[in-house]
């Protein structure tokens, strides 16, 4: 019978190598998790801005633009 060692009594099995389909998965569970990191960084950003504009702490007043600038010239009618 063998001798029995440490590395011969317990041994490793060989990773597997990545299948497509392992890449893939992997992808998208990255893109899923930056895409759900995202939502809620804007969520905090606009629930932090919501509640400040109804406490009424650090409101900033909003230049507003004036309706001439935006409105078509007049036309004149032709006689």
């Amino acid at each position: 019978m063998a001798t029995l060692t440490g590395t011969t009594l317990f041994k490793m099995p060989e990773p597997r190598p990545e299948t497509p389909i392992d890449k893939t998965t992997r992808a998208a569970a990255e893109i899923i998790d930056g895409e759900t990191k995202r939502r809620e960084n804007k969520t905090a950003r606009l629930r932090k801005a919501r509640l400040e504009r109804e406490t009424g702490v650090s409101v900033k007043p909003v230049a507003s633009v004036s309706n001439r600038a935006r409105a078509k010239p007049s036309v004149k009618a032709i006689k």
